[in-house]
């Protein structure tokens, strides 16, 4: 049972949001993250911290993984239609749980779901800072993508930059993230293009150089410090686990050597409990077919459920 409160939900109350979709790049199996994280206990566990919890599926009734195709369009990027459509189920399930008074907790799939969960926090309340746990920035546009995967753009379209090159399927997206409102902790992947984009628009990020100067605990205070300085705004919470180093979850679709500890990363999400201002939580890109064993598996949905755990109050002692 945890005993941290928690500002915006005093309840206690979280709707688990399963988000199978791949659309967002071209690997297969992300989609099968949610089922194999609920399938290790991740909700049971939820309650034993003190939360009562339902679980949703918006996306049940579509057939996305059979619609997707690896062909950029002339817009420049991949499965525009799918992933809206997509974002859209998960953006209107999300805000629909925070007007109902419950935490939204998103179970990826990929990252491209980042548009919707972060979207409706935003819209929701527009005082939300964003802290996103990331090895990419994952905030190319279409005109400076050179994959094309939407996985990498979702951040771009809140902040609606370069958005005359965007596919009409996202004229739907709420552009409300301010730039002061979004922070990076764990970046060590970045495209050109996005360095551009983080540089003109001043986003803090800190980089795993950064971790490595002045450790995790110092490295989370300046996120913090830095989009949420008076301590009293909602936090939206996005982790891929790909910010953790590949050797301790293998199971994900871009590996990046040289990341977050495996402790590290479980800091990250401890210090945001122990703020009391969670409102709402995305853990993304599990894939089960990428890993050489079954114990990878084990690792990555591990580390997946004991974010989730760890965001909303296990503590240690």
């Amino acid at each position: 049972m945890s005993s941290i409160d928690y500002k915006f939900h005093p309840n206690k109350k979280a709707t688990i949001i399963t988000a199978p979709f791949s659309g967002g790049q071209p690997k297969g199996g992300v989609e099968l993250g949610p089922e194999y994280i609920l399938n290790a206990g991740f909700e049971k566990q939820i309650q034993s911290l003190g939360w009562s919890t339902a679980v949703s599926n918006p996306l049940s009734e579509q057939n996305f993984e059979i619609e997707k195709q690896n062909i950029k369009d002339k817009f420049n990027v991949k499965n525009s239609k799918i992933v809206s459509d997509c974002c859209k189920l998960i953006y209107d399930t999300s805000l629909q749980t925070l007007q109902q008074g419950n935490l939204p907790l998103v179970l990826g799939g990929d990252h491209s779901i980042g548009t919707a969960t972060v979207g409706a926090s935003l819209k929701y309340n527009p005082q939300t800072c964003v802290i996103w746990v990331d090895a990419h920035a994952d905030i190319n546009t279409p005109k400076t993508t050179e994959s094309g995967n939407l996985h990498g753009c979702p951040l771009s379209f809140l902040m609606g930059i370069d958005s005359e090159f965007y596919p009409p399927e996202f004229s739907w997206v709420p552009q409300v993230l301010k730039s002061n409102k979004l922070v990076y902790i764990g970046l060590r992947d970045v495209d050109e293009g996005e360095k551009k984009i983080l540089r003109e628009h001043n986003i803090a990020a800190f980089t795993m150089y950064h971790i490595d100067k002045y450790g995790i605990g110092k490295v989370v205070d300046m996120a913090l410090d830095k989009v949420n300085p008076t301590r009293e705004d909602p936090i939206h919470l996005s982790y891929d686990v790909d910010a953790i180093d590949p050797s301790f979850v293998p199971a994900t679709g871009t590996r990046v050597e040289g990341g977050l500890s495996l402790r590290e990363g479980l800091f990250i999400a401890e210090e945001i409990a122990n703020t009391g201002l969670l409102q709402s939580l995305d853990i993304v890109e599990t894939n089960p077919m990428l890993a050489d064993t079954e114990e990878h598996i084990l690792d990555t949905v591990s580390a997946a459920c004991a974010i989730g755990r760890c965001a909303l109050g296990q503590t240690l002692l």
